[in-house]
């Protein structure tokens, strides 16, 4: 398709969770779509993260929209079986992304967007970025960084735990990738500790058997301060005092955390356990590193042979996208990228019928 320009009503930019649902939420009005994706398959994503992942957010808060997880998926479906229910998704709609093709460029043309990528030029009137916010990760540096002779590997990298057996491994980091990670290391044998440089809010997967996006909706219409106020006895009495465990709370709960600075607590799967046993380390924020050690903020070191950075990831779409999302222009649609109490996945679904809603009058 070298050269070629092609029309269509709506371009989605990406083939993953949020870009699936609105092409099926599109499909399901009647508007027609093309849907670009620069990796060779869907979900590439899901594809890259470790081996043990697990959905923190429970399956029925997890289903894109007009299509269950199949019969008999447990309540946190594992990376894989995400996979394999991104691929039924996208054959229960007859969904077919244009693989292998990268965005270029997104700029305002005639009547609507012109979208660059190195197979040709895409008018249309309206384009969803559904790229995903763990595209670019996050990768700090520390003084001495550069002399260290072991492996430094960001989350994105990690697979299992294997190679690091009997190996002192460090994890910088403390949210959701990192605790599971440090749990995973853990059952491989590596001697375990994490850096942890701020106040943190930790919240159970459940409480009294439900999940915690069930728990956090019945909350939800309530002023975020008053809902974290409410549901502190029942973290407390799952979680107990973090305080003990070495952990500085900050001065929000997890509900306002979430709403203020679009971070996610640590959903607690065994983390907390495997700390309170002493079988993880929990040590303030990485100050430096040396060949073969590092300094954390008290002055305290470690010796240590593997360092894993749990430092989160960014959007990247400015790569391709000048626009502000403040502030887009007519046309210009996200999905995917909004970080809520009430789970991203569910909120894609939302916002993916939004967007096809808006698309179908306009």
């Amino acid at each position: 398709m070298l050269g070629v320009e092609l029309k269509a009503e709506a371009l989605i930019i990406g083939a993953g969770p949020a870009g699936l649902a609105v092409a099926a939420c599109l499909k399901k009005i009647g508007a027609p779509f093309l849907i670009v994706e620069q990796a060779a398959t869907i979900g590439s994503t899901w594809r890259r993260h470790y081996d043990r992942l697990h959905l923190h957010s429970d399956r029925d808060h997890s289903a894109l929209p007009y299509l269950d997880f199949p019969r008999g998926t447990p309540r946190y479906p594992s990376r894989d079986q995400v996979i394999a229910y991104l691929e039924f998704y996208a054959r229960h709609f007859g969904l077919a992304p244009r693989l292998g093709e990268r965005v270029q460029s997104v700029q305002p043309g005639e009547a609507g967007w012109v979208t660059i990528t190195a197979a040709g030029a895409y008018r249309s009137r309206h384009v969803i970025v559904a790229t995903g916010c763990n595209a670019v990760p996050n990768l700090p540096r520390w003084p001495g960084q550069e002399h260290f002779r072991g492996r430094i590997l960001h989350s994105g990298e990690y697979r299992d735990g294997e190679p690091f057996r009997d190996r002192n491994v460090l994890i910088v980091g403390f949210g959701n990738s990192a605790g599971e990670i440090a749990i995973d290391l853990y059952e491989h044998g590596a001697h375990v500790a994490m850096a942890v440089r701020g106040p943190v809010n930790i919240i159970p997967r459940e409480i009294l058997g439900l999940p915690i996006l069930t728990v956090s909706l019945a909350f939800s219409r309530l002023p975020p301060r008053l809902a974290d106020a409410l549901a502190a006895p029942l973290v407390r009495l799952t979680i107990g005092d973090i305080a003990r465990l070495g952990f500085r709370k900050p001065l929000c709960g997890p509900i306002t955390q979430i709403n203020t600075t679009a971070r996610i607590p640590l959903i607690d799967i065994g983390t907390v356990k495997l700390i309170r046993e002493g079988r993880i380390e929990i040590r303030r924020g990485l100050r430096s590193i040396s060949q073969d050690a590092v300094t954390f903020d008290d002055g305290s070191t470690r010796r240590c042979d593997a360092i894993v950075l749990a430092t989160g990831f960014r959007a990247g779409f400015d790569r391709f996208l000048n626009q502000g999302r403040l502030a887009a222009p007519a046309g210009l649609h996200f999905c995917g990228f909004r970080v809520s109490p009430t789970g991203m996945l569910r909120d894609i679904g939302l916002e993916a019928r939004q967007i096809a809603e808006r698309i179908s009058t306009h």
